[in-house]
C-alpha cells in the first residue's frame, strides 16, 4: 500500500536538506580555513538539531501561509461556509482545494448563464405586459376622449362607444385575473379542490358550449371513438374544465376552417389516462414548441392579437396541469396540425 505524503511535509524536507547541506559546506570550510575541523559528533550533532528545526519551522510557517491565503479567498469569493474549513485539510491537500475552486467556477458559469437567460425572459415579459395592458388602456382612453369631446349628446354613438369601451375594461380584467392567476400557481397559494367527476361528461358538456363557436368555423368537435362507460378522474373539477376549455377554444382558432377537433383518452399506465386535443389546422414551427407555454408567447403575434385573448392560456394550462403533479406535452408539424396532450389521475 503506497503511503501519501503530505506536499507540504515533501516541501519542507528539501528546503531543510539544501540548507543542511549548505551548513555542512560551512562546517567544513570553517575548519579548513582555521585548520583544526570540528569533532564529527559536534557537527552530526548540529546537523541534527539544525535539520529538525528547520523541517519544523519551514512546515508550520508554509501551513500557516497556505492557510491565511486561503481563508482569505474563502473571504472573498464566499466558496464555503467558513465553519467547514478545516486548516489541516485545505493546507494539506491543496489537489482537492483546486477541484473544488474548478467545480465553483463551473457552478458559477451556469448561474451567470442562467441570470442571463432570465434577464432576457425578464425583459420579454415587461414588455409583452406592457403592451397587453396598453392595448385596451389606449382604446378605453380614445373612446372616453371622444364622448368627451362631444360625442356623448349622440345617443347612437354614445351607447356604440361605451360598449366598446366596457369591452376593453373587460379585457384588462381578463389579464389582471390571468396574472394573478399564474402568480398564485406559481407560488403553490392556490388550493386544488379535488373531487371526482366523469371526465366524459366534463368534455362533452365544454363541446355542447362550444357548438356555436365552432360552427361559425365550420369545426367539428368529437370523440375519436364512443365512450359509454363513465371515466372518473380525481382533480380540480373547475381547474381541468379550464385546462380543456382552453385548449379547445385554440384549436377551434388556429384550426382548419372546416376541419376537425379531435379528443382521445388513452390508459397512461395503472393509475392514469392520457387526454389528447388535436386538430388538423395550420401547426406550430419547431422553432417556437420551446417557448410555447411561456407568459404572452405568440406564435403569430399580429393573427393572435386578432383572434383575441390575453396571450396567457397555455402558460395558465401548464401551471394549473403542474399543479396536480402531472405533465402536459405538445406535438405539432407545420401545415398539417398540432397535438396538445396531459396526464390525470383516474379513481381506482
Amino acid at each position: 500500500m503506497r503511503i501519501k505524503i503530505k506536499k507540504t511535509y515533501s516541501f519542507a524536507f528539501w528546503c531543510t536538506a539544501i540548507i543542511t547541506a549548505f551548513l555542512i559546506a560551512v562546517l567544513l570550510f570553517v575548519g579548513w580555513v582555521f585548520g583544526k575541523p570540528l569533532d564529527f559528533e559536534i557537527i552530526l550533532s548540529i546537523i541534527f538539531i539544525q535539520f529538525v528545526f528547520t523541517f519544523f519551522t519551514i512546515q508550520t510557517r508554509v501551513e500557516i501561509f497556505i492557510y491565511s491565503r486561503i481563508k482569505k479567498i474563502y473571504e472573498e469569493v464566499k466558496l464555503f461556509n467558513l465553519g467547514n474549513l478545516k486548516k489541516s485539510s485545505v493546507t494539506t491537500d491543496m489537489e482537492s482545494f483546486s477541484a473544488e475552486v474548478k467545480k465553483f467556477a463551473e457552478q458559477k458559469q451556469i448561474e451567470i448563464a442562467a441570470l442571463r437567460e432570465r434577464e432576457i425572459y425578464r425583459r420579454e415579459f415587461l414588455g409583452n405586459v406592457s403592451h397587453e395592458l396598453k392595448t385596451p388602456i389606449f382604446t378605453i382612453q380614445g373612446y372616453l376622449l371622444t364622448l368627451l369631446d362631444g360625442a356623448i349628446d349622440d345617443d347612437v354613438i354614445r351607447e356604440k362607444y361605451l360598449h366598446r369601451a366596457t369591452k376593453g375594461v373587460e379585457r384588462l380584467v381578463a389579464i389582471v385575473k390571468d396574472l394573478d392567476l399564474i402568480s398564485k400557481l406559481e407560488s403553490n397559494e392556490l388550493h386544488l379542490d379535488k373531487e371526482q367527476f366523469n371526465l366524459i361528461e366534463l368534455i362533452q358538456g365544454i363541446f355542447d358550449q362550444l357548438e356555436m363557436r365552432s360552427s361559425m368555423r365550420g369545426v367539428n368537435l368529437v370523440f375519436d371513438k364512443p365512450y359509454d362507460v363513465p371515466l372518473l378522474i380525481n382533480a380540480d373539477k373547475e381547474r381541468i374544465e379550464q385546462v380543456l376549455t382552453n385548449l379547445i377554444v385554440n384549436s377551434l382558432k388556429y384550426g382548419k376552417i372546416g376541419g376537425t377537433t379531435i379528443v382521445t383518452i388513452e390508459s397512461y399506465g395503472h393509475e392514469k389516462v392520457l387526454v389528447k386535443i388535436a386538430d388538423n389546422g395550420e401547426g406550430i414551427k419547431e422553432e417556437h414548441l420551446p417557448r410555447l407555454f411561456e407568459r404572452f408567447y405568440r406564435v403569430d403575434k399580429s393573427r393572435s392579437r386578432a383572434q383575441g385573448g390575453s396571450g396567457l392560456g397555455l402558460s395558465i394550462v401548464k401551471h394549473i396541469i403542474e399543479a396536480h403533479d402531472e405533465n402536459i406535452l405538445v406535438k405539432s408539424e407545420f401545415k398539417k396540425g398540432s397535438e396538445f396532450s396531459f396526464t390525470l389521475k383516474k379513481v381506482k
